[in-house]
């Protein structure tokens, strides 16, 4: 059996399902019925919410199984909660060492000055506190 389509192939609107039939004694159940979210998210949405559950929304764990980074697991999360109907929460201020990351990921800067970065960050942090 394949997966359900969500969207038209001709003009991509919405489709909804207007049929069931049991395959134990073949009653037919018509009507129009709205989809669930979880069968709007793609393949690769599913594999990863499949993976989140399994590594209990460590996303940590998520990043090493896929081999991404940490803001890309996080991003492809908030994805998956935007597809589903449900607002993202945005954080206020990313931390100087999140934006380094991001930098990092962008290929922005090289991962030796990204080291360097996080060291000078450790130490200002030191001499504050």
């Amino acid at each position: 059996m394949r997966k359900t389509f969500t969207t038209c192939p001709a003009c991509n609107g919405a489709l909804y399902v207007s049929e069931y039939t049991c395959s134990k004694c073949g009653t037919v159940i018509r009507g129009k019925f709205e989809m669930d979210e979880f069968l709007q998210l793609s393949e690769d949405q599913l594999l990863f919410l499949k993976v989140f559950i399994k590594n209990k929304g460590n996303l940590s764990e998520i990043q090493k199984e896929f081999d991404i980074s940490y803001p890309t697991a996080r991003n492809r999360l908030e994805e998956i909660i935007r597809r589903m109907g449900f607002e993202v929460q945005e954080n206020p201020e990313k931390t100087e060492s999140q934006k380094i990351l991001e930098m990092l990921e962008k290929k922005e800067i090289t991962s030796k000055q990204a080291m360097e970065m996080l060291r000078q960050l450790k130490e200002k942090e030191e001499v504050i506190s």
